[in-house]
């Protein structure tokens, strides 16, 4: 039984570990879009990148962000964003996905890169 706590001990020792040493980070990243559906797709395409927390403003167009820095990077969570038709600063959302979407998220590419 004493090693069984013993076990146990060294586990949540371990865990708290690397909790304590997660680099967690919170950013902001502009992506463009129109409604309510644009906001699941992109808050889903960030936490499928890797975001612990993900939540898109429909009328700021500013996706707030977080994630562990081991596991992601902006980087990676904006071309994700982007592979599923959404521009984001750094990235032209893909052709396809784009017109794939609903006719209410195909948002105005005037500034497409």
């Amino acid at each position: 039984m004493k090693f069984v706590k013993f076990l146990a001990a060294l586990i949540v020792l371990f865990t708290a570990n690397d909790t304590i040493h997660a680099q967690t980070r919170a950013e902001t990243i502009k992506v463009s879009g129109n409604c309510g559906s644009c906001k699941k797709h992109i808050e889903k395409a960030a936490k499928q990148a890797g975001a612990t927390i993900a939540e898109w403003n429909q009328d700021t167009k500013v996706l707030k962000v977080s994630y562990d820095e081991k596991k992601t990077s902006n980087d990676n969570i904006q071309k994700k964003i982007a592979s599923v038709g959404y521009d984001t600063e750094k990235y032209t959302g893909d052709d396809k996905a784009y017109n794939a979407l609903d006719e209410c998220c195909q948002y105005d590419r005037k500034n497409k890169k």
